[in-house]
């Protein structure tokens, strides 16, 4: 079977993997050559465009946390 790992979009992309399934858990997968496994639906997408737009909710999600950062950066004051 083949995914799309959006896992660590923001870091490395959006990578493409042959995995198999979980046999006790169809929810889970396994990237061969790899020894974790993944969420399908969540962090592996059975489509490009699923896995895509998770990655940029995830953008989205990772620049609304970074302006808060820098909000509270800029009140600081040093006396």
């Amino acid at each position: 079977m083949k995914v799309w790992i959006s896992k660590y979009a923001l870091s490395g992309g959006i990578k493409e993997a042959e995995v198999r399934q979980s046999a006790s858990n169809l929810r889970y997968v396994y990237p061969i050559g790899s020894h974790g496994s993944l969420l399908l639906w969540r962090s592996a997408h059975e489509t490009r465009e699923s896995a895509i737009k998770a990655a940029e909710q995830m953008r989205l999600k990772k620049i609304a946390s970074l302006k808060k950062q820098i909000a509270k950066l800029e009140a600081m004051k040093f006396e």
